[in-house]
């Protein structure tokens, strides 16, 4: 007979105000005016038990009901029963019990078992194993059903075969399935439409997916947004606005998913002005407060530049989760305002609004070379506190942000102590080493990554090159070069292009850096002129740096560095007429020089200079050690590059250092730089 807690369970379905299962088996004897008289559930109170303890994982209680299935076999047999269906139903309902608890083998045992199955039984199962991407056992029980007869499949079948159909590998599924949906009658379903547009999607195959969309005699709301985010997720951003577009012109209402996956696609192509359009579709329809589209506004805003809006949506918002949170700090990151992000961070903290590894990886992204270390230890004692070290995009974080800081040392602990590694904690550890000029460990480590059976990206290539182009490894980082395409089939970028530049020119290589940008085999962008202005900087070629500056002044007319370079070559070569007129020109154009900066950290507070720095509180002690400074160094016969002295001070050639030094407190913040 049935236990006592199956007769409170029951009677707390059927009556809400009774206690809750907890409090009933705690306090079971002092219940009021309760009759533990046995008696036998019937088929409906037993499958909405059931269905209950599937909901919420319990399979303590599912398996205790089960118990009672069994010892009352006769009341729960198809064949006994008046209705078998009804019969069935309490198995159907234990089989997705115990598949929703995880207990695989329980499932299979009751399947096995089960008196009677029908498209119900399988598609539970099936189900089961998909669910917990178990997809060898799910495809074969599908297969089986397969064989027992067309007739066997259903709508729910269907769905959740290509539900579960994600990557390359499920494509020749997918296009199976899609074979037995046409043969089944199926192919005029709406939901069966929508799961075969998802599907290939998924699959990368979003031409199939199209045709599945144009090809649907009618189309609901979920049709039009399983195109719109599957050209999203699929790159063909553009493609989704068109769609989106059509969307507007039919009876179709989208919703808050269709929103965010179009400003998905805003974000991506950095259209601010469509963002905002769909921003005020969404206004219009009242849906500003949901999580998804608040999130999706928050990332589209800051990733098209426009970090003030975001941030409105950011202070307006009612409710704020880890999401919205990354999303923001992330978004300040990317736009230069790492100060107001690491603001945003310690109020956060302050605040007891809980954190998770996506919110400390984006913070982590923040830190720059004028970054408190002091500041970066702390996150990494909250890394400790809230255990998120075996997090490999917390540890990848922790890399560069101590690479970032000068504490290589410390950023290579944070690699030898990763249980996992990807392709970015690689990429991290190399790019920290050929940062700080150890190009040979660089190298090492590149070395160590391929015998770890890690690809590298094309992001671990400009990572070698500029290693390569610090240690002087011309040959070898050519070979990497050439590596790129030849072995590991990725394509180089401008970025690739400009490194390899750089690397010649500081060799002293400038005949074969103008070769490289002559056959390059796309038109060379602003980083490819930049890489040839420095080199022409390094070797002092002012006929070939003013071809380069003027090329890239095509391309960036608002940027002075193009100026700023070609003024330094006039200065090296002592071309100072010349120098005279390129600062000239500069300013005709209403452009200046962005003011250098300088700085360290004593006692966890960041200290920041620029040239002829006036602005310290302790600027004349300052000078009058660096005048010290210089007298020892001429004393252990250091002779100074008067060059830049001139450049510098706007003395005579004859200036002196201490002179210089001993000026810039007069000379004030207005000296030409």
């Amino acid at each position: 007979m049935k236990p006592r807690w199956i007769s409170h369970e029951l009677s707390s379905l059927i009556h809400p105000l009774y206690f809750s299962l907890s409090s009933f088996t705690r306090n079971i004897t002092t219940l009021p005016n309760f009759n533990p008289t046995p008696c036998i559930l019937t088929h409906i109170h037993t499958s909405r038990l059931l269905s209950k303890f599937g909901r919420e994982g319990n399979l303590r209680l599912g398996s205790s009901l089960h118990s009672t299935i069994i010892k009352n076999y006769y009341y729960y047999d198809p064949k006994n029963c008046n209705e078998p269906r009804t019969g069935i139903v309490v198995w159907n309902s234990l089989l997705s019990m115990y598949a929703k608890c995880r207990a695989l083998r329980d499932a299979l045992k009751v399947f096995d078992e089960m008196p009677m199955r029908d498209a119900v039984s399988w598609n539970s199962v099936i189900s089961g194993f998909l669910s917990n991407r178990e997809f060898g056992i799910g495809f074969l029980y599908f297969r089986d059903m397969v064989e027992l007869g067309i007739g066997q499949l259903d709508q729910a079948t269907f769905t959740t075969v290509l539900s579960a159909c994600d990557g390359l590998d499920s494509i020749r599924v997918s296009k199976m399935v899609h074979g037995l949906v046409i043969r089944s009658g199926y192919g005029c379903e709406i939901a069966i439409g929508n799961a075969l547009i998802t599907s290939y999607f998924k699959c990368g195959c979003s031409g199939s997916g199209e045709r599945v969309f144009h090809e649907m005699g009618e189309r609901n709301v979920v049709s039009w947004t399983a195109v719109i985010s599957g050209l999203v997720q699929s790159g063909l951003c553009e493609d989704s606005l068109n769609v989106f577009i059509k969307m507007r012109g039919t009876s179709v209402d989208p919703n808050s998913v269709t929103y965010s996956s179009l400003l998905s696609a805003c974000a991506s192509l950095q259209v601010l002005q469509e963002g905002k359009q769909i921003h005020g579709l969404v206004l219009k329809q009242g849906s500003e407060s949901d999580f998804c589209i608040e999130s999706a506004l928050m990332d589209m805003y800051s990733k098209c530049g426009s970090m003030g809006d975001a941030l409105q949506i950011f202070y307006s918002a009612d409710k704020l989760d880890e999401v919205s949170m990354t999303i923001v700090l992330a978004g300040l990151a990317q736009n230069g305002l790492e100060e107001e992000a690491i603001q945003i961070f310690t109020k956060m903290i302050r605040a007891g609004i809980d954190i998770d590894p996506n919110t400390i990886s984006a913070i982590l992204g923040v830190f720059g070379t004028d970054t408190s270390l002091a500041f970066g230890q702390q996150i990494h004692s909250l890394v400790i506190k809230k255990r998120f070290g075996t997090n490999v995009f917390v540890s990848n974080g922790l890399i560069n942000m101590y690479s970032k800081c000068g504490k290589l040392e410390d950023s290579m602990k944070a690699f030898s102590r990763m249980c996992q590694r990807n392709s970015v904690s690689w990429n991290s550890i190399i790019a920290a080493f050929a940062r700080h000029g150890d190009g040979l460990k660089a190298i090492q480590l590149y070395e160590e990554m391929l015998l770890a059976g890690v690809e590298p990206t094309d992001v671990t290539f400009i990572s070698l090159l500029h290693a390569c182009s610090h240690v002087g490894l011309v040959d070898k980082g050519m070979k990497f070069f050439e590596s790129m395409s030849k072995i590991h089939q990725i394509n180089p970028r401008m970025e690739h292009y400009a490194c390899v530049i750089d690397m010649l020119g500081r060799a002293g290589l400038l005949s074969e850096a103008k070769s490289f940008v002559a056959n390059l085999p796309v038109n060379p962008g602003i980083l490819v002129w930049q890489a040839l202005l420095g080199a022409c900087a390094i070797c002092g070629d002012s006929e070939m740096g003013k071809y380069a500056a003027d090329q890239l002044l095509l391309l960036e007319p608002d940027n002075p560095a193009p100026f700023v370079q070609l003024a330094n070559i006039y200065s090296c070569e002592g071309s100072w007429r010349d120098r005279a007129k390129t600062i000239k020109r500069m300013k005709e154009v209403g452009l200046s020089k962005e003011t250098g900066k300088s700085w360290i950290e004593i006692e966890r507070k960041v200290h920041s200079f620029v040239v002829c720095d006036q602005m310290h509180p302790q600027a004349e002690i300052i000078y009058a050690i660096l005048a010290e400074l210089y007298l020892q160094l001429a004393d252990e016969g250091y002779k100074p590059d008067k060059r830049f002295i001139v450049y510098y001070t706007g003395q005579n050639e004859e200036a002196s250092l201490p002179e210089a030094i001993g000026s810039a407190v007069n000379l004030g913040p207005d000296i030409e730089t």
